[in-house]
């Protein structure tokens, strides 16, 4: 199969402008998912009386079970996609390419939020299925780069170094928001509602254009294919896949484990402002600060597990993380108190960064080593992901519906963790369970 030369690996500013993406897209996390939105959604969708029942397309229901619900669609409907696309992007060899596809869609997904005020429901929850479905395709061919550009000894790190970029990048933007949303007024808004609409807006500019800069450095080495039939040999690449995954226990082993303990990491993430908010009647401010706590927290604890993982190797790290997850969950459900949700937030904090940077660089160590189709690789890791999101978000807003209270939802929690833990154990690979030293 001929290709060009391939970029040549550990170029700084290479790795510089694949960091840059996490910070453009980690405002959609923060923002849209974690922190403003689902704090708005609740506003706009709730009654003066407290009603949290809404008409979706004529149809009643709980206001949070149906984000919940419309999480699990968007994730729904991109997985199936992936694996195709991932395939068609590494026989062509343009990765970018379909990159460039997503941002645009999610990017523009938050944009249309700006026009959700509460009783076009509809078009509030079409953007934000859109917004996941960018946010989740980019990301597949965004991690597809990692063992592109740096050597193994570094995955650790530098995927540590874009999840604590990407904390740090929606940081900054929230407080921007947060700042205009309270002085509203001052920056020549009409409401505090149309400032908070604003902050959507904003997100979409700043995921599009800091994009930008990933885009314009970050190498990639076409192949000489031609387009012809070209998802006849996505579908070939995906098949060449799937059959080395049988012929590599571990990868497959640790992606039914990974399928486990994601979907409660994810499921928190998503919905732990609207816990707050349902559960403990937290103030929109007190929730926003509770995420800012985890965004701080969350960029010490990706550095601070990659150090673990280099003493303990990638395995055992991850395994004590899940260990501190399954505590999370049982205090959520015990928690009354408004300080004991934020010393919760903080544990959340801790190990939420370090399993989501850990958990992309054990998969990108576990992959062949003589392998060039790193698009189609990730792309079942990517799918993991969001079927992960479809299963962890679906049972919770059903276990909401069929109890009437998120924390038997959050206890719930506990058993995909614990589930993830035992496979885990099962994965037999000297590459994770090794000490990973660091050259740099």
């Amino acid at each position: 199969m001929n290709a060009a030369a391939a970029p040549v690996k550990n170029d700084r500013k290479v790795i510089r402008a694949w960091v840059m993406y996490d910070w453009a897209n980690s405002v959609y996390s923060l923002v849209i998912t974690s922190a403003i939105f689902p704090v708005y959604y609740q506003a706009v969708t709730t009654g003066p009386d407290g009603n949290d029942v809404v008409s979706f397309f004529g149809f009643p229901i709980t206001n949070s079970v149906l984000y919940s619900y419309a999480l699990s669609a968007s994730f729904l409907l991109i997985a199936p996609l992936l694996p195709l696309l991932s395939g068609m992007a590494d026989y062509v060899g343009n990765k970018k390419l379909y990159m460039k596809m997503f941002v645009y869609l999610g990017s523009l997904g938050c944009m249309g939020l700006y026009l959700f005020e509460g009783a076009n429901i509809e078009w509030g929850i079409g953007c934000s299925m859109l917004a996941s479905i960018g946010y989740a395709g980019s990301v597949v061919f965004y991690d597809a780069f990692l063992p592109e550009i740096v050597t193994e000894d570094r995955f650790d790190s530098t995927s540590a170094r874009g999840y604590s970029m990407g904390y740090y990048g929606g940081v900054v933007l929230l407080v921007i928001n947060l700042i205009t949303i309270l002085n509203w007024s001052a920056f020549g808004f009409a409401s505090e509602g149309t400032a908070t609409r604003f902050a959507f807006l904003m997100v979409g500019l700043w995921w599009m254009g800091f994009a930008q800069y990933t885009f314009a450095y970050l190498p990639e080495y076409r192949r000489t294919q031609s387009g012809k039939r070209l998802i006849f040999h996505g579908y070939h690449e995906l098949i060449k896949v799937w059959k080395s995954l049988t012929d590599h226990p571990s990868l497959r082993r640790y992606l039914f484990a990974y399928f486990f303990f994601n979907m409660g990491v994810q499921t928190v993430m998503y919905l732990a402002a609207t816990f707050g908010s349902k559960e403990l009647k937290l103030e929109s401010g007190k929730l926003i600060l509770t995420v800012l706590i985890i965004q701080f927290v969350g960029a010490i604890g990706a550095h601070l597990f990659a150090r673990v993982s280099r003493t303990l190797g990638n395995k055992r790290a991850l395994m004590i993380m899940i260990g501190i997850w399954i505590g999370i969950c049982g205090l959520a459900y015990l928690i009354t108190k408004e300080y004991e949700f934020y010393a919760v937030a903080t544990l959340v904090g801790l190990v939420m960064g370090g399993i989501q940077s850990l958990s992309r660089a054990t998969y990108a160590k576990l992959i062949p080593a003589n392998s060039i189709d790193h698009a189609s690789y990730f792309s079942f890791f990517d799918v993991t992901f969001n079927l992960s999101i479809v299963m962890g978000t679906f049972s919770y807003g059903l276990i909401e519906q069929l109890t009437g209270s998120m924390r038997n939802s959050a206890l719930a929690l506990a058993v995909f963790f614990v589930i993830g833990l035992v496979l885990l154990r099962q994965v037999r690979s000297a590459v994770i369970a090794k000490p990973s030293w660091n050259s740099e």
